[in-house]
């Protein structure tokens, strides 16, 4: 609830008086926040009046005398009307404001009080409804675009609107860390190249042979099909010391270059230019290509130009290489797991699941040893003790606490590799427990939800209920 202060009071009123009068009047008016504190034009220099507005974090307003003298007050003096013109300063001014009077006027040896409540402001409007379709449209229509560009040069207008929305993003405390390096250099962009097809080399080497065919298809870069690269990087002392909101989270600071990443994307698919982040290279070895200073990290790579056309669905759904989550599965209500029940869901889909062809082979193995057991190219190990073991994407750690969280945590594992193009799991259990027999059984409830395949090992048949 937002409160005005009425205040009448005599010249060289004391600060201690008009702290008592107040604190009175505001106990009885009840919780709230005290936006104003308003008197009469010419006292509004009377240090006592200043400093309880100080100590109110409220702002200090004043009204004429023959502004006051229009709202009627339900306790009028004709002391203080004939010394004023008002029949009462404090009730008068919580009125000019359009405040509704809760607590009348209170009296102390040379002030008065009253307190009213503000009328609730209506919420801030959103844009009309062809505008938030414009939004939303393009947030929808956004691609990572690697294939298609054009010949054609970015026109310097245009670019200046995108790196201006880029640079309109919100930041930790205001501290704006980002910086856009343009690079239009083809020995420059060629030395990055190099980098990002090694990179890309070497993660098709790490993959299982049915999903490396799978990646020899897919494009990964345009780093040399733009006539534009940006490197958007991060100062990650940028503000100094004392930046608002940083101390506790200094992620922050990244997340505040990534969302600039986002600004800039967006408004390039509003102004019909592609972009699109390359990531098949280590940080450290681009920032040398680009001879960044030591205390600058690099975020983002971008390839940025005009293109042939924009894809109706992202490359990786069309090719089959993943799918989108649904959000009913991403939102939770007041605590972790109060959501769309995913083990119901997977349930009744499996009811009706189609079977998928083909698609890589995984074997997830519950409870397993990474430092043995990811030797093998298409396993994955699910940790479930409460240590959180080292940081490895061959890895999921889930420590679940009850058998129930474990079946759900092992249905979502299995419906997020299906999503990931993967047609049969191999479920090889390493260790007993009932957390662990309640994740394999969710695997299984998953799995048959999408379609996949879902055998135990060692020779175990393909299980068509959980």
């Amino acid at each position: 609830m937002n409160l005005v202060v009425g205040v009448g009071l005599r010249a060289g009123t004391p600060y201690q008086e008009l702290r008592d009068l107040v604190a009175g009047a505001l106990a009885e008016a009840g919780a709230g926040t005290v936006r104003y504190v308003v008197t009469v034009a010419g006292r509004e220099t009377e240090p006592g009046l200043q400093r309880l507005t100080a100590s109110l974090g409220a702002e200090l307003q004043t009204a004429a005398p023959e502004e006051l003298a229009r709202h009627p007050v339900p306790t009028p003096s004709q002391a203080v009307e004939h010394l004023t013109g008002v029949p009462s300063v404090a009730e008068a001014a919580v009125l000019a404001t359009g405040a509704e009077l809760v607590v009348t006027k209170r009296r102390s040896a040379q002030a008065t009080a009253a307190v009213g409540r503000l009328p609730e402001a209506p919420p801030a409007p959103g844009y009309l409804a062809e505008e938030r379709a414009v939004v939303h449209r393009v947030i929808a229509e956004r691609r990572d675009v690697r294939r298609g560009f054009l010949d054609l040069p970015v026109d310097d207008e245009v670019l200046l609107r995108v790196l201006e929305a880029g640079h309109r993003a919100p930041s930790v405390g205001l501290s704006q860390p980002w910086d856009f390096l343009l690079i239009r250099d083809l020995a420059t962009r060629r030395k990055v190249h190099e980098l990002a097809t090694a990179q890309r080399d070497a993660f098709a080497a790490s993959l299982p042979a049915d999903r490396r065919g799978a990646f020899d298809g897919l494009k990964i870069e345009a780093i040399l099909d733009t006539p534009l690269n940006i490197a958007v990087t991060c100062d990650p002392g940028r503000g100094g010391r004392h930046v608002l909101g940083r101390h506790a989270d200094p992620r922050t600071t990244w997340f505040s270059a990534a969302i600039a990443i986002q600004n800039l994307w967006l408004a390039a698919r509003a102004e019909g230019l592609g972009v699109g982040w390359v990531s098949f290279f280590a940080p450290d070895e681009v920032a040398a290509v680009l001879n960044l200073p030591a205390h600058i990290e690099l975020v983002g790579y971008l390839c940025v130009g005009h293109v042939e056309e924009f894809a109706a669905a992202p490359e990786l759904v069309r090719t089959g290489w993943a799918a989108r989550r649904p959000l009913a599965w991403a939102v939770h209500h007041e605590e972790w797991g109060r959501r769309a029940s995913i083990v119901d869901d997977a349930l009744q889909a499996g009811q009706n699941a189609v079977p998928v062809p083909g698609g890589q082979r995984i074997t997830v193995i519950v409870g397993g040893d990474p430092a043995t057991d990811l030797k093998q190219s298409d396993a994955l190990v699910v940790v479930l003790r409460a240590e959180k073991p080292a940081a490895d994407f061959g890895v999921l750690w889930r420590p679940a606490r009850t058998p129930v969280e474990a079946v759900e945590l092992g249905v979502e594992i299995a419906r997020d590799l299906a999503m990931q193009g993967v047609g049969e799991i191999v479920v090889r259990a390493a260790g007993q427990s009932a957390e662990a027999d309640a994740l394999a059984r969710g695997l299984r409830v998953g799995a048959l939800a999408c379609g996949v395949s879902c055998v135990d090992e060692p020779g175990g048949m393909a299980h068509s209920s959980p």
